[in-house]
C-alpha cells in the first residue's frame, strides 16, 4: 500500500494520511446535512439524498484516490444543488427526476471531454473572466438563498425584498449560527463551518428551537425513492431548456473542478513544470462520480475546495481521500441527525459558502467596459432572477458583442459564438 500510494516519495505516512482525511472529512461533512436540505425542496426524499450524498462523496472521492492518487475529496457541489433546486426544478418547472437525468448526461459529456483529450480546448475557450463572474454569481446567489431561508431577508410588495423580523426565534438563532461560524473561520478553526452547524443545533435544542432527534445512530435510509429515476427520464432532456441546463451543470462542473484540482495541487506541492501530472484521471474520477451521484439520486458531485484543509494537515497522496471515503460511509450511520438540521442551522453555511466564493471578484479587470460588463451582468443576474444559467447565458451573450464592438472580435473562440447562439434560443425560449 505504501509503495502503491508512493509515501515515501511524497514525504509521508499512514499517520498524517490518515489524520489528513480525518481534517478532510470534518471541514466538509456540512454537506451530508446542507444537502438533503436543498433537494429536499425540489420534492426529493431527504432521507434518500442523505444516503445518496453520503455514497456519492465517498464512491468519488475514492476513485479520486485509488486512480489518480490524489488528496482531493468530492461530494455534491454548493451552487449546483441550488441550481438544481431553485432554478431548474421550482423556476423553470422540470420534474426533479428530469433535472437529475440532465445531471447525469452532463457527467456523460464531462466522461466524454476528459477520454477525447479535449478540456484544455474547452478550458481556453472560455475567458476567464467570465469563469470567475459565474462563480462570483453563484456566491451571491446562495448567499441570497441563505439570508432568505433564515428569515434576514423577507418578501415585500413595495420593494420586492427587504429585512425581516430579526427577533423571531428562528431568525435569532440563525443569526446566532452565523456569528459562531465566522468567529470559527476567522480563528482558522478546521472544520469550522461543520462546528458551526453543531453548535447552532445544540443551542437550537436547548431553547426548544429544535427538536430532540430520535437518536443519534440509526439503520441507513433507503435509496429506493431516488435511486435510478434519472434512467426513466433520459428522453426529456433534448429542449432548448434542458440543453441549457446540462451546459450549466456541465460548465459549472469542468470549471470548479479544474479550478480546485489546480489549488490543491500547488498548495501541496504535487504540480510539475506548472502542469498536473494524471490531470486525465482527476477529471475522470469527477465527472464518472457526477454519473454515479446522478445515479443514487442527487446533483452533480464534483471536487471541494476543503481537500486544502487535508493537505495542510499533511495529506500528499490519495490514501487521504481514501480515508476521507471511509468516514463519508461511517457517516450513513448518522441519519437521525437530519432531523435538527433546520433551515436556520444550514442557512449560515450557505452564506459563509457565498463569501468563498465571492473572494475571486477582485480577479476580473473591471477597467476594461468590454469586460467589465458581461462579467457585472453574469454577477448581478443570478441572484436577481433566481438562475444560475440566465446569468450565465446573459453574460455569455453580452461578451463577444462588446468584444466585437470593441475590435477584438480575434480573440473570441469559435466556441463562445456557438454558446452565443445557444442562449439567444434560450432567451427566445423562455419569451
Amino acid at each position: 500500500m505504501e509503495r502503491y500510494f508512493r509515501f515515501q516519495e511524497n514525504d509521508t505516512n499512514i499517520r498524517k494520511e490518515f489524520i489528513a482525511g480525518l481534517t478532510t472529512f470534518l471541514s466538509m461533512a456540512y454537506i451530508l446535512f446542507v444537502n438533503p436540505a436543498i433537494l429536499s425542496d425540489a420534492g426529493m426524499d431527504q432521507g434518500a439524498v442523505f444516503t445518496a450524498t453520503a455514497v456519492a462523496a465517498a464512491a468519488g472521492t475514492l476513485i479520486m484516490g485509488v486512480l489518480a492518487n490524489y488528496p482531493i475529496a468530492l461530494a455534491p457541489g454548493m451552487g449546483l444543488n441550488a441550481f438544481f433546486t431553485y432554478s431548474v426544478v421550482t423556476v423553470m418547472g422540470v420534474p426533479w427526476e428530469t433535472a437529475l437525468a440532465g445531471v447525469m448526461v452532463s457527467g456523460l459529456v464531462f466522461i466524454l471531454i476528459t477520454l477525447l483529450k479535449v478540456r484544455e480546448t474547452i478550458i481556453n475557450a472560455i475567458p476567464q473572466e467570465l469563469k470567475y463572474a459565474a462563480a462570483c454569481g453563484i456566491g451571491l446567489f446562495i448567499a441570497f438563498i441563505g439570508l432568505k431561508n433564515a428569515g434576514i431577508v423577507v418578501q415585500s410588495d413595495a420593494t420586492l425584498v427587504m429585512l425581516g423580523d430579526l427577533l423571531s426565534g428562528p431568525t435569532l438563532l440563525a443569526v446566532f449560527g452565523l456569528v459562531v461560524t465566522v468567529i470559527l473561520m476567522v480563528r482558522n478553526v478546521r472544520g469550522g463551518i461543520f462546528y458551526g452547524m453543531v453548535i447552532t443545533s445544540v443551542v437550537g435544542m436547548i431553547f426548544g428551537l429544535i427538536g430532540l432527534p430520535d437518536g443519534i445512530v440509526g439503520s441507513v435510509p433507503s435509496l429506493e425513492p431516488t435511486f435510478g429515476a434519472a434512467f426513466g427520464h433520459l428522453d426529456e432532456i433534448f429542449t432548448v431548456q434542458m440543453l441549457v441546463v446540462v451546459l450549466t451543470f456541465l460548465f459549472v462542473d469542468f470549471f470548479d473542478t479544474a479550478g480546485t484540482l489546480m489549488a490543491v495541487a500547488t498548495q501541496a506541492g504535487l504540480m510539475k513544470d506548472n502542469k498536473l501530472p494524471r490531470a486525465g484521471r482527476a477529471l475522470l474520477a469527477d465527472s464518472s462520480a457526477t454519473v454515479i451521484g446522478a445515479a443514487l439520486g442527487t446533483s452533480t458531485t464534483t471536487a471541494y475546495i476543503e481537500s486544502s484543509s487535508g493537505v495542510a494537515a499533511g495529506g500528499r497522496t490519495g490514501f487521504t481521500s481514501v480515508v476521507t471515503a471511509g468516514f463519508f460511509l461511517l457517516a450513513l450511520l448518522f441519519s437521525p441527525l437530519l432531523s435538527v438540521v433546520t433551515a436556520s442551522v444550514t442557512a449560515p453555511v450557505l452564506i459563509i459558502v457565498g463569501v468563498l466564493m465571492v473572494s475571486v471578484l477582485g480577479n476580473i479587470d473591471w477597467k476594461r467596459f468590454e469586460i467589465a460588463v458581461p462579467a457585472f451582468l453574469t454577477i448581478i443576474a443570478m441572484p436577481l432572477t433566481y438562475s444560475i444559467a440566465t446569468g450565465i447565458a446573459l453574460g455569455f451573450v453580452m461578451y463577444p458583442i462588446t468584444m466585437l464592438v470593441k475590435g477584438r472580435g480575434k480573440e473570441i473562440h469559435p466556441i463562445m459564438y456557438a454558446l452565443f447562439f445557444i442562449f439567444i434560443a434560450y432567451f427566445a425560449f423562455l419569451a
